[in-house]
């Protein structure tokens, strides 16, 4: 499966990106291959930018952290709602239930997103590493490989 990771953040580099590096690892120990990774500041043109650029290459799905708040800087959730063409609403919902498990009612500020994006797969999760975990070892880590089977499937070469 070909991944690519996007961390949204105005502040975050390699070194601190704990969710970016723990799903790269991640990716790793499941058989996936990471195809490409970048860090971008929260601006809608930079987001768009990046999840269109990974989208129309050789990722199969790509995974985000960050920019999925309530913040004014918070506009992951605009963009990547603009470029999914078929919603998967139980992704967000599940997310949210789990997370409320979790840290409680603050779960209702996170907007984290799935669907199906004109090329591949997009998940917009939180920012925060213990979010990225939950979404990944929750949610993702066992149905990647057949969401992206279901996404591909009717496809021609």
């Amino acid at each position: 499966m070909a991944v690519s990771l996007l961390t949204i953040s105005d502040t975050r580099t390699f070194e601190t990106d704990t969710s970016g590096n723990y799903l790269v690892e991640e990716l790793g120990r499941n058989g996936h291959r990471l195809v490409d990774r970048r860090i971008i500041p929260d601006e809608q043109g930079a987001i768009c930018d990046a999840f269109t650029e990974f989208l129309a290459g050789k990722t199969q799905v790509v995974i985000s952290s960050g920019g999925t708040g309530i913040a004014g800087r918070d506009v992951t959730i605009p963009v990547v709602s603009s470029l999914i063409v078929k919603p998967i609403p139980g992704f967000g919902e599940l997310f949210r239930m789990l997370s409320y498990a979790e840290v409680g009612g603050a779960a209702m500020l996170s907007r984290a997103v799935g669907g199906l994006a004109e090329g591949g797969l997009i998940f917009a999760l939180p920012g925060s590493r213990n979010a990225v975990r939950t979404g990944w070892e929750k949610l993702l880590k066992d149905e990647l490989s057949h969401l992206v089977f279901e996404a591909f499937r009717h496809r021609s070469s």
